[in-house]
């Protein structure tokens, strides 16, 4: 008994989703030869064989095209440090991880911006993409955790630590490695400090007026 072949639909979505793949893919080019705010959706329609108004039946604006690079650029974070091998020093792991970080953004610098950098004005993730984010956020947590360091103030912490290594990395030593070296350093001092504010008790003090009221919160990016 041979089986149906594949509905039409099915082969005219495959297709569309091709293609919108090798757009991206071009984009990705173009944003590195002419920087991530300077794509020109004339020159990507030409790129991959397209008039101009055929791009808006893949991306109807370019801000949805940006939208579909941020969850693209986080994929290929995510397949990075999921490749990373199992150690039994957490706190070995947590090295290799930041260092990875470290490595991933010095390689494509236009992508470290868009995921990481407020460089598109107007752009915000959609809830879609922005869930992938948060895909790699949790394995960075994860990470976190097998190492010890669970309190949100401490994670908090860490992203900082690892923004400041990656910033420093894409703006003075793109496509090498002089803060991926310093990763080791930064992480043991983190968990050392980490450690040290554990064992100190926390000074007891009446909290100001301005203290008691309830901050906003900001949605945190993934670092």
């Amino acid at each position: 008994m041979t089986s149906a072949p594949a509905p039409t639909t099915d082969r005219r979505r495959q297709r569309h989703l091709a293609k919108r793949a090798t757009i991206v893919a071009e984009a990705w080019t173009l944003a590195q030869r002419d920087g991530l705010a300077a794509i020109s959706l004339r020159d990507l329609a030409d790129q991959v064989g397209l008039r101009q108004p055929s791009l808006y039946a893949y991306f109807d604006s370019k801000l949805a095209l940006y939208d579909t690079m941020f969850a693209d650029g986080n994929r290929q974070l995510i397949d990075v440090v999921s490749k990373l091998p199992e150690r039994d020093d957490p706190h070995a792991a947590l090295i290799e991880f930041v260092e990875e970080l470290t490595r991933f953004a010095a390689a494509d610098t236009v992508r470290h911006q868009l995921l990481f950098q407020r460089t598109i004005p107007g752009f915000e993730p959609s809830t879609e993409s922005y869930a992938v984010a948060e895909e790699f956020y949790d394995i960075g947590q994860q990470r976190l955790a097998a190492a010890g360091v669970e309190d949100p103030g401490d994670v908090d912490l860490f992203t900082a630590v690892v923004s400041g290594l990656t910033h420093q990395q894409v703006a003075n030593d793109p496509g090498g490695d002089r803060w991926v070296r310093l990763s080791g350093q930064a992480v043991a001092m983190y968990l050392a400090e980490v450690a040290r504010t554990r064992s100190t008790p926390a000074p007891s003090r009446k909290p100001r007026a301005e203290q008691l009221t309830k901050q906003p919160t900001t949605r945190r990016t993934p670092t």
